[in-house]
């Protein structure tokens, strides 16, 4: 504040410089005028000796209860203080009469006449006690639960003096307890001193008297912060946003800490261990689920489930090491940095709650626990809550029935959009699928699979709505034919993330990305689903939200993307086991097509390939033609669009034949590729890719199933015994009816028309038809008795047909009504039909079969496909026998490049390169 001089006023010094400049040229001066100068220049430097004592006692620094009264000027300084103090924000110097006053003069502490509250209820303090019990076993074993001595000698960055000593911020809040004298006193005597103090009145009818004893204590780190308004429990978390220190402390007013607590508080904060931590004196663990698999309210009488409440000298529980909480009460000290966590999504409510929802926002945003530091018994100065009975003097919000209420729903909604509470931690769950829906119509798409989950025995799946505008939880679970209850119950189900009404209006991309994928990851690391399935035409963000969110499970989740059309065709997933679902994404299926010269049978295997399910997966497709391609082929298949995947086009330079042309179509690039080889005058059934990848999930990615025989996926079902002089007719339904009419089977003969081959097999023919492969068929040192294919000569099938039938191996076969299959030969003239040096005859009828184009699950045993060990085999030739029994065929047979024991023996081999390496034991 200043005075502003009239521009024509000359200043002080101009005027007696005149003065002297007259007097030094030697003008004559009246003796008058000079009496006159003389006593306005005594004027001038009384009234500056006075200026400069008023400024000295308005200075902020000044305490003016202790400096003499210098009567109207002291009081008009007050008074012109008044103006110029910014309203609601003051020191300790507000008023004359107040600052006149020593704390001892007008500070008020609360009555304390009763011993502390304890329990006699013995069931009740067995409960908690085996609770508390169980809780720190297993933070001890899975988090290492220090003592306060283990904690004080871990390294801290932070230290009691130089240049790593903290600046800690201490806020009290205060409403109507008469605790302010005793926590500033505590405070005054820290072992580690504060930076500032920043005493808060947020709506108080006692904020003159929290005034007085603020300006009473006379120290300029103390501050007084009021307001009419009252920002109840989220205003001190506001006021800590403007801190420039390292930590804050915030302090309910029930808590008095012990001398020792700042400095204890502030190197736990400085370790690596819980430098990322919120740390306080009294903390809740929320409530476990109940035997009714539902969570009872967390002030539950005489339960168990109901949680902790801790330390609790009620039920004589002290913390003697530190114990991670759900959340902290009374007191939290953190890093400012942290703070801003609070704010980031709008809270339940403003009514109450802020500290749970600190913890929650501080793990779901920043991966930040919350822990309650441990004591010395002997030692109240280590105690942040020095005197527990103050809780006791005034009433608290949580025993209203109306507050209990909005926090139970406050901790379940936090449980339900990802809080790990002790309880998830301590007993994670496993569950088959999570879905995930953004919109009703979504909801809808995903009903029928979610159906089908929640109805198969011994299955477990829940939905996860994205809320507010986007999917309303009771919308949703009207779609979906449920009770609109279930979006209140404590029971896992439904999830409402309540995305829209947390985010508000928002045009960017970002808060709905951080929101499902924040929510998601932490139900995800609670639930530990196989799969997250939702539709493939999902917003972008949210499948990249959802993507995010499945990477960071360590156990495996994978993301499914089930375009709509699919989705009630892929009812089989229910039935797959949980442990077979995670590996959804990891199988790649290539398509390989060997073509030549028949254009018109090529166009019609691209439409029917082209009109199949593919899930969203990806499938590339390849094209292998040989030298003598026509025209008419290479415009097909230059012309052809695949949606599915990369398109590849080889042409050989020099003619290799069909032996060739098969073989080389397709190497293994991993042990997760699978070549599905296709001629151009094979047709396929809609259907053919879920056939393949449900028996993929159930035979081969199963870790639970053992079925090193299996080497490949036929699509087709024979209708002849092929290796048989006689070709005699053959019909699976009829053979196999006494087990199942359609029961899959496994046969020893693969499959060339239409056929998934296995990586590992396929790189072992590599090896064996190399070591093998003659031009005079004779010559080949394997002779299968009584089989057709010993005389063949210019088939690959015949060189994979030696080493299964030596080493036993076996396809998988489907088996439909009258032989429907997934694939059908139209047996066009090629290579071997019709070929001028082909003696056998083939008859169109005993080879074309019709395609499957309806939803094979119906015909199935039980809906789905049989266990592993359940699948009839058959040998060569159509024969039931064991696994075992065609090894021993090979074995005996002793015709494999290696020699091994013909009884008990077959070849092994190096599966990464296919080389035979030794003989196996079987």
């Amino acid at each position: 504040m200043g005075f502003i001089r009239p521009p024509a006023v000359r200043s002080g010094g101009d005027y007696i410089e005149s003065i002297f400049g007259e007097y030094s040229a030697g003008k004559p001066k009246p003796t008058r005028k000079l009496n006159f100068v003389t006593a306005l220049t005594f004027l001038q430097f009384a009234f500056a000796v006075y200026a400069t004592v008023l400024l000295y006692y308005m200075s902020p620094s000044i305490d003016l209860r202790t400096k003499p009264d210098f009567t109207w000027a002291t009081k008009w300084a007050h008074n012109m203080r008044s103006y110029i103090v910014t309203p609601h924000v003051v020191s300790h110097f507000q008023d004359s009469e107040d600052n006149m006053l020593s704390p001892a003069e007008v500070c008020e502490y609360e009555k304390i006449d009763f011993s502390q509250k304890k329990s006699n209820d013995e069931k009740m303090i067995k409960m908690k006690r085996e609770l508390y019990d169980d809780v720190l076993e297993f933070q001890r074993k899975n988090l290492g639960s220090e003592s306060l001595e283990d904690l004080m000698k871990m390294k801290s960055k932070w230290a009691l003096n130089g240049p790593n000593k903290p600046k800690v911020t201490v806020i009290l809040n205060h409403f109507k307890r008469k605790t302010l004298c005793a926590q500033l006193d505590s405070l005054l005597h820290q072992t580690l001193p504060f930076h500032h103090v920043w005493v808060l009145a947020f709506g108080t009818p006692n904020e003159a008297s929290l005034r007085r004893i603020a300006g009473s204590y006379n120290d300029s780190r103390i501050s007084f912060i009021s307001s009419n308004y009252d920002f109840k429990y989220y205003g001190r978390f506001q006021i800590a946003l403007q801190t420039e220190a390292d930590l804050v402390y915030i302090l309910d007013d029930d808590m008095i800490p012990g001398k020792k607590m700042l400095q204890m508080l502030a190197h736990v904060a400085g370790t690596e261990k819980y430098e990322n931590s919120v740390l306080g004196s009294i903390g809740r663990i929320l409530p476990f689920r109940q035997k009714d698999f539902t969570f009872p309210s967390y002030r539950k009488f005489r339960s168990k489930e109901a949680g902790l409440y801790l330390p609790d000298p009620a039920y004589d529980i002290t913390l003697d090491r530190i114990l991670q909480v759900d959340f902290l009460s009374s007191s939290w000290f953190l890093s400012a940095e942290l703070v801003k966590a609070l704010f980031i999504e709008k809270p339940f409510t403003f009514a109450t709650g802020e500290d749970l929802h600190l913890s929650y926002q501080l793990q779901k945003y920043r991966n930040a626990a919350s822990f309650v530091l441990p004591v010395d018994p002997n030692d109240k100065e280590t105690w942040g809550d020095s005197e527990h009975r103050l809780a006791y003097v005034s009433e608290t919000t949580v025993i209203f029935k109306n507050i209990v209420e909005v926090r139970d729903n406050q901790w379940w909604k936090a449980l339900s959009t990802g809080y790990i509470t002790q309880w998830a931690a301590m007993y994670p769950q496993k569950i088959d699928a999570l879905f995930y829906a953004h919109s009703i119509d979504e909801v809808k798409a995903l009903g029928p699979l979610l159906e089908k989950f929640r109805t198969t025995v011994g299955k477990k799946a829940y939905i996860v709505v994205s809320g507010g505008k986007f999917c309303p939880c009771e919308d949703a679970a009207l779609a979906l034919n449920w009770p609109k209850v279930v979006c209140n119950e404590r029971r896992f189900k439904i999830f409402d993330l309540e995305v829209g009404a947390i985010l508000g209006v928002s045009n960017s991309e970002v808060p709905v990305l951080q929101a499902v994928y924040s929510s998601m990851k932490g139900l995800i690391k609670i639930h530990n689903p196989s799969v997250v399935i939702t539709v493939a035409d999902a917003d972008p963000n949210v499948k990249k939200a959802l993507k995010m969110a499945t990477e960071t499970n360590v156990n495996g989740t994978a993301l499914v993307l089930l375009p709509r059309a699919s989705i009630s065709k892929v009812l089989w997933m229910a039935d797959l086991r949980s442990t077979a679902l995670p590996n959804w994404n990891k199988m790649r299926v290539s398509v390989n097509i060997i073509t030549q010269n028949r254009a018109q049978s090529l166009l019609r295997l691209l439409r029917s390939l082209s009109n199949a399910y593919y899930l969203g997966d990806e499938i590339p497709l390849s094209f292998n033609m040989d030298s003598k391609v026509d025209e008419e082929t290479i415009k097909v298949v230059t012309t052809f669009d695949w949606p599915h995947g990369p398109k590849t086009l080889r042409r050989r330079i020099i003619q290799g034949g069909l032996i060739r042309a098969v073989s080389e179509s397709w190497y293994p690039a991993s042990d997760d590729d699978f070549g599905l080889l296709l001629e151009d005058d094979i047709e396929v059934s809609p259907y053919y890719y879920l056939w393949i990848k449900y028996a993929l999930l159930a035979y081969h990615y199963d870790p639970q199933v053992s079925f090193p025989e299996l080497s490949s996926i036929s699509l087709y079902t024979p209708k002849i015994v092929e290796v048989v002089k006689e070709r005699p007719k053959w019909n699976p339904t009829e053979f196999f009816k006494q087990i199942h009419p359609h029961t899959p089977y496994l046969h020893q003969l693969p499959c060339s028309w239409g056929a998934v081959f296995f990586p590992k097999q396929w790189r072992e023919f590599y090896v064996y038809m190399n070591m093998r492969f003659t031009e005079n068929a004779k010559a080949n040192p394997v002779q299968i008795p009584k089989s057709r294919t010993n005389g063949w000569q210019a088939s690959w099938k015949k060189f994979l047909i030696d080493m299964m039938y030596l080493r036993g191996y076996v396809s998988l076969y489907p088996n439909f009504p009258n032989q429907q299959s997934f694939s059908t030969n139209h047996m066009e003239p090629g290579a071997h039909i019709a070929a001028k040096d082909n003696v056998v005859k083939h008859n169109k009828t005993d080879f074309e079969v019709p395609l499957l184009m309806d939803d094979f699950r119906n015909f199935l045993p039980n809906l789905k496909l049989p266990t592993a060990s359940k699948l009839p085999s058959l040998n060569l030739f159509n024969v039931p026998v064991s696994l075992k029994g065609l090894k021993a065929a090979g074995a005996k047979l002793g015709q494999d490049v290696l020699r091994c024991n013909n009884v008990s023996e077959i070849v092994a081999v190096n599966h990464q390169t296919g080389l035979p390496a030794r003989c196996m034991k079987f």
